[in-house]
């Protein structure tokens, strides 16, 4: 005959120790990367750098979600939502960085630890994290179109949307670089893509009418150059016209056939979402980040750490990456 007390007290055990498994779960802390839009190239390799840290680190959960498309009200309230869940931490890349303040402020008030990229006017967040000095960045690509148009002309500016801070940066740095030159004159700055390649092509078609002699083209977005690409290999304008912006090889690599786009640079997105969820994990951990630290990323090897615009820090790497016809094949994404 069995005996029920030890049956008892083997099943008093086991409750327990699955109570504590359960608990031990609950309590793993839990990382959510917040991007701009879900379904765009850019954002999707950048899952794989999410996704790459939560497997390199299983004491963390790791995930990313986004809005069905760039719009930063869709955006705030997926955060709003995590606030509500009361996650450990929220990684952010800002469709517009001040509309992001309030329920940031309001995650940290909570005790969820923030972490942003792209955003280093921020206020609310501990730690920004940007691939270069985005000045810099968007003088480098001016630089070029300066030197494929001859140092004269008409060329434009694009970005994803006005309160993409980075987006803004780079097309200010471009303008800055372009003063060099005379001869070379900026118009219809700062056209709006929200991301959306289409959107690029209709906004660069309207430029190529309006000025048919302009020479230039300067993108902002990840799929900016795709759009005016598009437009320009339309218009059979590729010799006549010099295209570069951030990009990614396979979405850009039929118009860097063409000529329709003359080069792209960027920073690798997996890079960046691992690097965003090991800054989140360490602030967790409530371990410092400090000037010169190597966070075992490309790119991010040598930092540079400072002071944020609120109490937060900086994190700046050299993460950039060149590409045009002759080398974009040599990049899987």
């Amino acid at each position: 005959m069995p005996d029920f007390r030890k049956i008892a007290a083997c099943t008093v055990a086991l409750s327990t120790i699955w109570s504590a498994a359960a608990a031990m779960a609950e309590e793993k802390p839990s990382i959510v990367t917040v991007v701009k839009v879900t379904g765009e190239n850019w954002f999707t390799r950048m899952a794989e750098g999410v996704a790459a840290y939560g497997n390199d680190n299983d004491t963390v959960a790791t995930s990313q979600i986004g809005p069905g498309k760039a719009d930063a009200a869709q955006q705030a309230r997926l955060i709003e939502d995590l606030v509500a869940k009361k996650v450990s931490a929220i990684a952010v890349v800002p469709m517009d960085a001040s509309s992001l303040e309030g329920v940031l402020k309001r995650a940290a008030q909570r005790g969820i630890k923030v972490v942003t990229h792209e955003a280093d006017s921020m206020k609310n967040t501990l730690v920004d994290i940007e691939a270069f000095e985005n000045k810099a960045f968007g003088a480098r690509f001016n630089e070029k179109i300066a030197e494929c148009m001859g140092k004269s002309g008409k060329w434009t500016s694009f970005v994803g949307s006005l309160g993409s801070l980075t987006h803004v940066q780079w097309a200010d740095g471009g303008a800055e670089n372009a003063k060099k030159y005379p001869e070379m004159e900026l118009v219809s700055e700062k056209n709006e893509s929200f991301n959306d390649a289409n959107r690029a092509y209709e906004k660069a078609r309207e430029i190529l009418r309006k000025h048919p002699d302009i020479k230039g083209f300067q993108g902002g977005s990840a799929i900016d150059v795709i759009g005016i690409g598009r437009a320009v290999e339309e218009a059979g304008l590729q010799d006549k016209t010099c295209v570069f912006g951030i990009g990614l090889p396979k979405d850009t690599g039929s118009y860097l056939e063409s000529g329709a786009v003359d080069g792209i640079s960027f920073w690798d997105p997996k890079d960046a979402g691992y690097v965003m969820n090991k800054v989140a994990d360490m602030v967790i951990k409530g371990e410092e980040i400090k000037d010169g630290m190597d966070l075992g990323v490309p790119g991010y090897e040598k930092v540079t750490v400072k002071k944020g615009a609120g109490d937060g820090i900086i994190v700046v790497g050299e993460a950039w990456v060149d590409v045009d016809k002759s080398n974009y094949g040599k990049y899987p994404f």
